[in-house]
């Protein structure tokens, strides 16, 4: 094994058991010798080098092109080891070398107007769409989920997510809906069903669009559901509520501004709107270079420190801030085992590489959310401070009456929403 990789491991590995056999059979042992084996084979010398040059880059390529291989333990206990050690300790210097040019290039690298946005969400969501029916929920839900007990599956725990966010909107019937970046269509099938308001959704993605109108064709409330191929940029007219899950992380930085103004302008003077993203706790960061280069090309990681500012010049206010830390981590665990369960399936129409691909990046996202500096923060914005009540106790009351609607559908028809805080002509 290259004398730099040697150190590089010994450097950072100082807890778990991980054993690495070199390009020339050789095994190195590394870390504490506590906990289970990770068992990992590099093929080449080249690979070596790549790896201790640019660890975060070179490790997914290696494992995508069956250059490094697991021998024991899988690849998420082998990220596991590396990430939390990672966690702990620096890597050598020189890799950063590698990262440098990413810092430099990070705002290129995110600007994503029109044209660019679409190729970029082609890119990962108008794949066969089968794959994404292989591992989702029955619902499709391609986000964070929201576990209320550790047991919840995970159908239970993407229902307890919708039913999260609708409670965070304060929907009544009759209101208009906007879903920014609606994907399939199963958050706004849900609200429309359980508030009887009119839902718009609007995507990018093409494959996304079908099944959206489809779903929306066999759903009780088709009358209730649109759907729109747009970009958030070009919509027009004003909504009670705005909601959107799992789409800020594809805008990228230059353009948290530009979203904010238009949330701002689309949304009626007492209306909420609500965002949900994959965030940082460290500050802004370049994008994981495996995942813009095969997973989310043009997707960035925001801070709240980058955020809040676009929020305030916006004029909209922050009502709630709420950060979910290791939800998304069992979301990904989920995700990830029922990939490994339909592995023939994706082979047969992808190949052996698109899986290994996707299974690093499931199970690297994972340990990330796991021991890095990732967690999800939902962002509750208002024109009118006097919108949501005053305190945060309506949340739980209306997911117990939420509960109840979706367990009795259009039988029960949905109650009128808490009421807010009633305005006042007194400061």
């Amino acid at each position: 094994m290259s004398g730099a990789l040697v150190h590089a491991f010994r450097k950072v590995v100082c807890t778990g058991k991980l054993q690495v056999t070199d390009a020339n059979g050789v095994t190195h042992l590394f870390g504490d010798k506590r906990g289970p084996l990770s068992a990992v084979r590099i093929a080449d010398r080249t690979a070596e080098w790549r790896i201790a040059f640019d660890p975060w880059l070179a490790i997914g390529e290696a494992y995508m092109n069956g250059r490094l291989v697991v021998e024991e333990g899988g690849i998420y206990r082998f990220l596991e080891i590396l990430l939390t050690n990672a966690a702990m300790k620096p890597l050598p210097g020189w890799t950063g070398l590698a990262e440098l040019p990413r810092r430099i290039m990070r705002r290129i690298d995110q600007f994503n107007p029109g044209g660019r946005s679409r190729r970029n969400v082609a890119a990962h969501y108008d794949i066969e769409p089968e794959i994404y029916r292989l591992f989702l929920d029955s619902d499709q839900q391609y986000s964070c989920a929201y576990f209320t007990n550790p047991g919840a599956d995970l159908e239970q725990a993407q229902r307890a997510k919708k039913r999260h966010l609708a409670a965070k909107l304060l929907i009544e019937p009759g209101r208009t809906v906007l879903d920014i970046g609606c994907g399939w269509g199963g958050l706004a099938r849900y609200l429309a069903r359980v508030s009887g308001a009119d839902v718009t959704g609007i995507t990018l993605s093409e494959e996304q669009i079908k099944v959206a109108h489809e779903s929306a064709r066999r759903s009780p409330v088709p009358d209730m559901l649109k759907f729109r191929l747009e970009d958030y940029r070009k919509t027009q007219g004003t909504y009670d509520r705005i909601v959107s899950v799992g789409m800020f992380e594809h805008i990228g930085v230059d353009h948290y501004h530009t979203f904010f103004k238009t949330v701002a302008r689309l949304l009626e003077k007492d209306g909420i709107a609500l965002i949900h993203s994959i965030g940082r706790f460290d500050g802004p960061h370049p994008t994981n270079p495996f995942i813009k280069k095969y997973i989310f090309p043009g997707g960035a990681l925001p801070t709240l420190s980058e955020v809040l500012p676009a929020i305030e010049a916006s004029g909209l206010k922050v009502c709630d801030i709420e950060v979910l830390r290791l939800h998304y981590a069992e979301t990904l665990k989920q995700w990830r085992e029922r990939f490994r369960d339909h592995w023939d399936e994706v082979a047969e129409m992808k190949g052996e590489k698109f899986c290994r691909m996707w299974e690093f990046y499931l199970a690297g996202s994972e340990a990330s959310f796991r021991s890095q500096e990732l967690m999800v923060f939902q962002v509750q914005l208002a024109h009118d401070q006097q919108a949501v009540p005053l305190t945060r106790d309506y949340i739980a009351e209306e997911e117990k009456r939420l509960a109840q609607c979706e367990r009795f559908g259009r039988n029960k028809p949905p109650q009128k929403a808490s009421a807010p805080v009633r305005k006042s002509g007194s400061a």
